[in-house]
């Protein structure tokens, strides 16, 4: 009688997929029972812990993947606790043979890594499975790290394609392990308008996230160069939680726009490489969440506003464009990428307030919640990261409005107590006549807000702060 092999275990984190999955691959290839296990990690740094954005994703994209497993012959186990304990535990308790997991950049993550390494008891196997590139793998000619975009994405472009994607596996052989209930984790939101809200806008799970791409593959990145400005319309692919749960991959997105023609298929792919990019610089910057990258901007005299804050946060800063995005944030769990610099130039430089009160504020609402992603931009945006933008290039935000929602379509939809202004008006109401505002059912100061910065003024105070550590650009 033949011995039963021992399992091999798949840890999943950021890979919750079945298609061009390598370690799901590896872990079939071994000619092991697979035993697929997400484990809610309850040590995350407390202001790291996954905000409540992230926690919806999560529960729907684990109700749809478990569908998956199961249907295969592998049901996906869930539980919860110090991730290295779990692992651990459940090595003894199905005596598995080895461990197959996805390389992580986040240190927090690293750190459990390690531990696992150094205590599992058995091989633990990592693979590539968020990224195009390994992390920390892409170096200058010196071998020393890339701080600047464009020559790392010369770098990348310089290697060989990704290899085309691997297929999903239709069936596995797997095991029968106990498992916590998804609904126990209690991971929805309590405001329904805001669960709502996010039902009608997305489709979580793998076969949404393909769905997505094809979608945007026929009809989006041809023009992306152009459309991706204007919040406006449905001009960007809106992927970026599908990347950061893994329900696609780097890869599947590569290949799936390679073959369209034209400086659209190029800007996508930037974006793509602007993803490696922030993930590389988060690798050798482990501090980047919370420490400027620049040493300099340690000193910068950043005010203490609760109230300004507050107003930031619930889109009441009377700048018609802020307050769309930000309620943009809030309703859906994301932002436009264009209003995402907007937003956060406001904050930092016209009210000068820390960024790392605005990347809390997104991590905490954001359903793609990434973490080098979300701090390489709030530091791109504040001048203090890598490749930055020039520490004096204060975006005005009537001027952007004015420009990328020129027909107003993005502020009348987030800020309806606007809607029945002209165009011009709509992006700076304060300019309008009396009479155009009361035609228009608009009462600043009741029906909305006056603004909290007066615009020139918050602009000249930002660069008196900057000169003071030595960045004033005379």
């Amino acid at each position: 009688m033949n011995t039963p092999l021992a399992p091999a275990i798949l840890w999943l984190r950021r890979e919750l997929r079945m298609a061009d999955n390598p370690a799901l691959v590896a872990a079939i290839d071994s000619g092991r029972p697979v035993l697929p296990v997400f484990i809610l990690d309850q040590e995350t740094p407390g202001k790291w812990a996954p905000g409540a954005g992230s926690l919806w994703w999560m529960h729907q994209t684990l109700e749809s993947l478990g569908k998956t497993f199961a249907a295969a012959g592998a049901p996906l186990v869930l539980r919860r606790g110090r991730v290295a304990d779990v692992l651990r535990h459940l090595v003894h308790e199905v005596g598995a043979a080895e461990i197959h997991a996805g390389r992580p950049v986040e240190p927090w993550a690293r750190r459990v890594l390690d531990e696992l390494v150094a205590t599992a008891g058995v091989p633990v196997h990592l693979h590539r499975t968020t990224l195009l590139f390994d992390p920390g793998s892409v170096r200058t000619l010196s071998g020393g790290a890339y701080g600047v975009f464009t020559p790392f994405a010369r770098a990348c472009l310089a290697r060989p394609k990704p290899a085309a994607p691997l297929a999903a596996p239709t069936t596995i052989a797997g095991i029968s392990v106990a498992s916590d209930r998804l609904e126990d984790w209690q991971l929805l939101p309590t405001q329904p308008e805001r669960a709502a809200g996010f039902r009608r806008t997305w489709k979580p799970g793998e076969a949404g996230a393909a769905e997505r791409l094809a979608k945007i593959a026929a009809q989006t990145v041809a023009d992306y160069d152009r459309t991706r400005n204007l919040p406006g319309e449905d001009g960007t692919s809106a992927l970026s939680p599908r990347l950061h749960w893994g329900e696609l991959s780097p890869g599947q997105i590569w290949h799936a726009v390679d073959d369209i023609e034209g400086a659209g298929k190029d800007s996508y792919l930037s974006e793509l490489l602007w993803r490696e990019f922030s993930a590389n610089l988060l690798w050798h910057h482990p501090d980047l969440p919370e420490k400027p990258l620049r040493p300099e901007f340690a000193n910068m005299p950043f005010r203490d506003d609760a109230a300004d804050l507050t107003a930031w946060q619930r889109g009441q800063t009377g700048i018609p464009i802020v307050d769309a995005g930000i309620r943009q944030l809030w309703g859906l769990g994301w932002m436009h990428n264009r209003v995402r610099m907007i937003t956060a130039s406001f904050l930092v430089k016209h009210l000068l307030l820390p960024w790392q009160e605005g990347e809390a504020w997104f991590w905490n609402t954001l359903v793609d919640a990434d973490l080098a992603s979300n701090s390489a931009q709030w530091q791109w945006v504040a001048g203090s990261g890598a490749d930055a933008a020039p520490y004096f290039r204060v975006f005005n935000p009537v001027l952007q409005g004015r420009k990328f929602d020129a027909d107003g379509n993005y502020v009348r939809r987030w800020v309806p107590e606007l809607a029945r202004l002209s165009d011009k008006a709509l992006q700076a109401p304060w300019e309008a006549s009396e009479s155009e505002l009361a035609q228009a059912g608009v009462r600043l100061g009741h029906t909305y807000p006056h603004p909290i910065v007066d615009l020139p003024a918050g602009r000249a105070r930002a660069l008196a702060a900057y000169k003071t550590i030595g960045r004033s650009p005379e």
